[in-house]
C-alpha cells in the first residue's frame, strides 16, 4: 500500500515538475515574443512647423520618403514669423522650417530661446516689385519704397538695394543688421516706408501702393507671384539667408533630425524644389 502511495506521489510530482517545466518553456517563448515586439521599430512622429509656401510644400514632397524611413512627418503650417519659434519653445513642435540664419539669430538674442540651427535646406531670393515701372533705371527721384515692418528684414532688404546700386550702407557695419539710418549715400533721395507687415506687402503691391516694394518669395510664391518673372530685380542666389531647421538645443543630434535635413538635401528633394518653382526657390546643396 505505502508502495502504491509512493508510487502514484511520485506520478505526481512527475506531471507537476513537467507542468512547470512547460510553464517555464511557454514563458520563455513568451517573454520572446514580447522581446520582439520591443525590438520591432515603431514609427517616430516628427511634428515640423512650416510656412505654407514653400517649406510645407517641399515638406509635403518628403513626407512618402520619411515614412520608408519609419518617421511619420506631421506639418503645422503658419502664414506669421512668430508663433513657429513660440511653439518650437513650448514644444508643440519637434522642429520648425520657415526661417533664415539672421533671423534665428536675433530671436535668439530678443527672447531667449535655446535653439540651434540643425541645418539649411534652400534660399527664397528676396525680390524688387513695382506695377509702375519695369527696371530699377526707371524708378524717379523721390520714389517711395516699402520694406517690410519686420526689422530682422531690413538688413537683407537694404542690402539688396546695396547690390543694385541703388544705396550704399555705411561702412563696418554688420550688413545683416543693418537699418534704415545706416543708409551713407541715397542719390535718388528715395523714401522708406517700413510701417507694412511682411505678410501685406503683395497686397500693397498689387493695390499700387508705393513705387517698389521688396516682398519675400515665400510671401510672393504664396499670393501666386512668380519672383522670377514679375519682379524687377532679384536678390543673387549667393545669398545668405538660408532657410533652414531650427530645433531646440541638444535635438540636432536625434536620429529623426539628422535624417530630415538628410532627405531634404537629397537630391530628389532638390530636383523637385528646381522644377517645382523655376529658380524662385534655390536649394542650398
Amino acid at each position: 500500500m505505502k508502495k502504491l502511495l509512493a508510487g502514484l506521489f511520485l506520478s505526481v510530482l512527475v506531471l507537476a515538475l513537467a507542468a512547470c517545466g512547460a510553464g517555464k518553456k511557454d514563458d520563455a517563448s513568451s517573454g520572446a515574443s514580447t522581446e520582439d515586439k520591443t525590438d520591432s521599430k515603431e514609427n517616430v512622429t516628427l511634428t515640423v512647423g512650416a510656412s505654407n509656401t514653400p517649406h510645407a510644400v517641399i515638406l509635403e514632397k518628403a513626407k512618402p520618403i520619411l515614412a520608408k524611413e519609419g518617421i511619420d512627418l506631421k506639418i503645422e503650417t503658419y502664414t506669421d514669423y512668430v508663433l513657429p519659434n513660440q511653439d518650437l519653445a513650448s514644444k508643440d513642435l519637434d522642429a520648425n522650417y520657415f526661417q533664415h540664419i539672421p533671423y534665428l539669430e536675433l530671436q535668439i538674442k530678443d527672447n531667449g530661446y535655446d535653439f540651434v540651427n540643425a541645418g539649411g535646406v534652400h534660399i527664397e531670393p528676396i525680390g524688387i516689385y513695382s506695377k509702375k515701372y519695369k527696371s530699377l533705371d526707371e524708378l524717379p527721384k523721390g520714389a517711395t519704397i516699402l520694406l517690410s515692418s519686420s526689422v530682422a528684414d531690413h538688413g537683407r532688404m537694404l542690402s539688396l538695394l546695396e547690390a543694385k546700386g541703388l544705396i550704399k550702407l555705411k561702412d563696418g557695419i554688420d550688413k545683416t543688421a543693418a537699418e534704415i539710418k545706416d543708409i551713407a549715400e541715397n542719390p535718388k533721395n528715395f523714401k522708406f516706408d517700413a510701417n507694412t507687415a511682411p505678410e501685406m506687402l503683395v497686397q500693397m503691391y498689387e493695390n499700387n501702393e508705393g513705387d517698389a516694394v521688396l516682398i519675400n518669395s515665400n510671401f510672393a510664391i504664396d499670393n501666386g507671384l512668380n519672383p522670377v518673372n514679375d519682379s524687377i530685380a532679384l536678390e543673387d542666389k549667393e545669398s545668405p539667408y538660408v532657410n533652414i531647421i531650427a530645433v531646440r538645443a541638444g535635438d540636432e543630434t536625434k536620429k529623426e533630425i539628422k535624417k530630415l535635413l538628410e532627405v531634404l538635401n537629397s537630391k530628389e528633394i532638390q530636383d523637385f524644389i528646381l522644377e517645382e518653382w523655376k529658380g524662385s526657390v534655390v536649394p542650398v546643396q
